[in-house]
């Protein structure tokens, strides 16, 4: 049955809201509009007119297609080439979705979105749906063809999962972008001491470059050992760096996932986005994504906004 516009127009007004959902399950932009696409043909095919409430059939599309996606997603990470990363999604992006709580921005955060990895497909899709969108355990029961009472034991299981995780004391945003520009600052002297005075102890460093860009496989581990990549990272420019970026790099300052973040670009071209996450202790993790396939995104939103100069140039 062909969609009429109104229910051409019904999708749409349910498209961001899908995105944001899918994005959070997927941990991938273009997945999720891979996601919401598929929902679509699905709407496209069904008879719309006895669907009582679109929201919650869309919905409970989206979220079986993702849950596919999942379990498909554990076989294609054990031949994933170095470490995975989340797509990085910069401020102002509206698959973020909704940031009106504390739980819906911190279930996108960068921090949290890697952390996610570890839980079951069903724990993703009842702590995305709970934690971040407000669906009743019944609503979300209902979505996965689960119990009530299933669906709040899975919810509380990926909580306590996430919450082992999660960082020890957050900081307010003025103060992690001035650790951030300390951070910058002491990268960029040459010398690993006040690069080890930022960081706490048990500090990592992970790269994601997807076979496609050097990264290193293990994480960095330990203040020491992270602020000396840091050093060698952020130091001297040389040709051999020029050579593998594909020119002179610049650093801003920016916000990736509602978190502190910089942002590597070469010629308006993002080559690295680096999320930091930061305690009142010091900079807990630097999650660096150099996959060009997982910047693309980032790419388009950095050219439609106005980021001003760079904090640090060509290094």
């Amino acid at each position: 049955m062909a969609l009429t516009v109104n229910d051409v127009d019904r999708f749409e007004a349910a498209r961001p809201r899908l995105e944001a959902i899918a994005y959070r399950l997927l941990g991938s932009a273009s997945d999720a509009e891979d996601a919401v696409q598929d929902t679509f043909l699905r709407w496209q095919a069904a008879d719309v007119d006895h669907v009582e409430v679109p929201e919650a059939w869309l919905t409970k599309v989206l979220t079986n297609l993702c849950l596919n996606q999942l379990t498909s997603a554990r076989a294609r990470r054990e031949t994933y080439v170095g470490q995975w990363l989340p797509e990085p999604l910069l401020a102002g992006d509206p698959m973020l979705g909704p940031a009106d709580t504390a739980e819906q921005r911190e279930s996108v955060s960068y921090a949290v979105l890697t952390l996610m990895e570890r839980l079951s497909p069903n724990e993703r899709v009842v702590y995305v749906l709970r934690e971040a969108f407000g669906y009743a355990h019944r609503e979300i029961a209902e979505i996965l063809d689960i119990t009530e009472s299933a669906g709040q034991q899975i919810f509380h299981r990926a909580k306590k999962h996430v919450a082992a995780g999660k960082a020890r004391t957050e900081i307010d945003e003025a103060t992690a972008q001035r650790i951030v520009e300390e951070f910058l600052a002491a990268a960029t002297s040459g010398q690993t001491e006040p690069l080890v005075r930022l960081l706490t102890q048990d500090a990592i460093s992970v790269g994601d470059g997807g076979g496609k860009v050097p990264a290193r496989a293990k994480a960095f581990e330990g203040a020491v050992a992270v602020a000396r990549f840091m050093r060698g990272l952020f130091g001297k420019p040389s040709e051999a760096k020029r050579a593998i970026v594909g020119g002179s790099p610049d650093v801003w300052v920016a916000t990736a996932n509602g978190g502190p973040a910089l942002v590597v670009a070469v010629e308006g071209r993002v080559i690295g986005v680096m999320c930091l996450e930061i305690t009142a202790d010091g900079i807990v993790a630097f999650r660096n994504q150099v996959n060009p396939d997982k910047l693309e995104r980032a790419t388009q939103q950095w050219a439609a906004t106005d980021h001003g100069e760079p904090l640090l140039k060509a290094f």
